[in-house]
Order: structure tokens, then sequence, then C-alpha cells
């Protein structure tokens, strides 16, 4: 049972779900918000999505949760907890007694995960994602409340090595903590043919060596030192792809920089458009100063596109080889110059780029999650009893 949060997560149950080896329902809590409509902005969204829904099959609860203004960090594991209380209460009453919970990102829903298996009496597997393992704990409250989350939990999961040593720098033990890292959707994330990659070019209007920028308009993204790179960079263009409040702060930008002539925001593309997008690119780069496991690397790779990236924890685990890319020298706009001009002179068969990502498929994700709740259970049930619900 967990909350949704993003489509890697969604990936990871599905992928999960279609080993025909566990059962599973979702209860993914959303804010409470009375009105709908586009003047509302997300908390409008919120207010449109239903109660419950079927998405690959799977049963998705969505209680609400009430969100408290100013001091909403702090209360929300208790919230969030309460939320879904009396849904998993009626979640077993109706013959669905589950085994483990299972949730995704340490806080705040780790820790109201780790509150309803106390109530419940169920064990909990609690997976680090990012910023909840390397920014939030630098505030004392929500650092003691992860501890107490994973004094109890089960079993532990992150995404990548870095998170992991923050939990153990938190004092967690070595062996409570599983490093499975996110996969991608080879199918579908995929090579462009040559005409293809042709016509997408001409979609998204690219006629230079062309880099994109993917992610929320948000200042840790680094779209921003993208476009200041694009000084040191004049035969390139870029695209950036997503939504926000830096939207105007980035077209400005471009405007101040002289390069607005060579940058294109495209908004928010949906997911079923980024291998195109991908495809048509050249190299994607990521000045991000927080990740974890960041997946359009992934999913750029897959394309066959390299990438560029900042070194910041887990991505020098997914950018290992010339194949995949390069790390940039330093997380600034000279830095992403250095780091492109870098690519462009020794750039990757887009072939090889493709053949790298495909050492990352779910597979041994979704059999490490396998192997996890089974050593789990079998330390909960008598001998020679089996059990494959999550």
């Amino acid at each position: 049972m967990q909350p949704i949060h993003g489509v890697f997560v969604e990936n990871r149950l599905r992928h999960l779900a279609a080993t025909g080896k566990v059962e599973l329902k979702v209860v993914a809590p959303v804010p409470w918000f009375p009105f709908s409509g586009r003047w509302a902005g997300r908390y409008g969204v919120y207010a449109t999505v239903p109660r419950q829904e079927t998405r690959h099959g799977i049963t998705v609860e969505h209680p609400r949760y009430p969100i408290v203004p100013k001091i909403g960090m702090t209360v929300a594991p208790i919230l969030l907890a309460l939320s879904q209380r009396a849904t998993i209460a009626r979640i077993i009453r109706e013959g669905y007694d589950f085994d483990v919970l299972d949730a995704h990102y340490f806080y705040p829903d780790g820790v109201a995960a780790a509150l309803l298996g106390h109530w419940f009496n169920k064990p909990v597997v609690i997976t680090g994602r990012g910023t909840d393992l390397s920014h939030i704990p630098a505030f004392n409250l929500p650092r003691r409340q992860i501890q107490w989350a994973a004094a109890r939990a089960a079993g532990m999961i992150t995404v990548c090595q870095a998170l992991k040593d923050s939990l153990v720098d938190l004092g967690v033990a070595d062996d409570r903590v599983t490093v499975l890292r996110n996969g991608v959707d080879l199918e579908a994330f995929r090579r462009l043919s040559d005409s293809e990659r042709t016509a997408a070019r001409e979609k998204y209007g690219l006629s230079r060596f062309a880099l994109g920028s993917v992610g929320h308009l948000v200042e840790r993204k680094g779209h921003h030192l993208v476009i200041e790179a694009l000084r040191e960079l004049p035969s390139a263009q870029l695209i950036i792809a997503g939504g926000g409040p830096e939207h105007h702060r980035l077209m400005s930008l471009a405007q101040a920089q002289g390069v607005a002539d060579r940058v294109r925001l495209l908004g928010v593309v949906p997911h079923s458009e980024l291998p195109n997008l991908y495809g048509a690119l050249d190299a994607l780069v990521l000045a991000s100063s927080r990740e974890g496991w960041a997946n359009v690397l992934l999913e750029a790779m897959a394309c066959g596109t390299p990438v560029v990236a900042s070194r910041i924890w887990g991505t020098p685990e997914v950018v290992s080889e010339p194949a995949a890319g390069v790390l940039m020298p330093e997380r600034s706009g000279a830095g992403v110059a250095a780091g492109v001009k870098t690519l462009m002179a020794a750039m990757p068969n887009r072939a090889a780029t493709r053949s790298y990502a495909e050492r990352f498929s779910w597979d041994a994700t979704t059999e490490g999650q396998l192997g996890l709740f089974s050593a789990i259970m079998a330390r909960r049930l008598p001998p020679n009893v089996e059990t494959a619900t999550v």
C-alpha cells in the first residue's frame, strides 16, 4: 500500500504488480481543497482528483488531508496518517488484510506510514528518494521524526548510495538499508529512427546543436544556469520543458543574456511526449542542486541522448561512463558550458548511449523489492507459511 508520487513511483508500482507475485492496493492522499478551476492553480487540480480510481489494474484510494499554512511541514506526518486511517480500516474490513505497508519518501510519508504501521500492527518499508533525505533532515523536528520512523521500519530502501549514506549519518545501521535504484521504461523510451528524429527536430524548431533542460521551473533545477551557459555556446540552442514559478524570470534572463532567440520554453510537456523531445535533442542538461536519482537522465539516455549533469547526490551513479555523458566541473553557467563543450568534443554514438541505458531496466529493482518483502514476511510468519501480498 503506497502513495503515488509522480510517474517514477507509479512505474515502480506497475512493474511490481506486473510480476504477478504481489497484490497491491494504493492509498495516495491528496490535499483537501473545496474549489476547482484554473484560477485555483494546483489546489484546484487536487479538488478534481476522484476518491477512487483504477490505474494499471491497481485500485487507488485518494483520501483528503488538510494543509495548515506556515506550520504544514511539521504537522504533515500526523495529518497524512490520520487521513488514511479510516480508509485503511475500511479496506481491511472489506477483506483485504494486507501484509506490508510500503511508503515512498521518508518525510512526511514515511513518518505517517510508521504511525499507521503502529496503529494497524503492520511492518513498514520506507523508500528515500531525494530531498526527503538530502535536505529535510537539516530541520530539527523533521530530522527527529525521520529517525523515529527509521527506528521502527522493518525495511528501508534508497534509490542511490548517496542517500543511504545520509540515513547512516542519521544513525541508521548500514545493514538495515537496501539500495534499489530507479529504472527506466525501455519500451516507452526508445531511439527514434532517422526519419522520426528529423520530424521531431522540425516540430521543435531545432536547427542547431540542441540542448534540453527538463523539470519543474524552480531555482534548484538550474534552468537559469543552462541559459547563462548559452553565451559561451554560440552554436547551441535550448529547449526548456516544465512549468512553474520561474517561467517569467527565465524568459527575462534569456533576454538580458542576449540569447532569447535561442531559448524556447515549452511549458508542461505530457510524459508520453517526452520520448520525442529527448530523441530530438543532441544532449540533455540537468543542472540541479539536489537530486536523489534523476530519472530524466536515464530517460534521455534510453532515447540515445547523452547528458551533461551536475555532480550531486546519486547523479555520478547514473552518469558513470562516457557513453552516458559527462559531469560538469562545477554547478554554474560556466560549468554547464564546460560540460557541454567536453561532450561536443567527444560525442558518444547514440546507439552506445542507448546500450548504456539498457542496463537500468526495472527488473533488478523489482526483484530486490520482492526479496525484501519476502524476508520481512519470513520474520513474521510461522515456518512453511508463504505470502506474496503487499
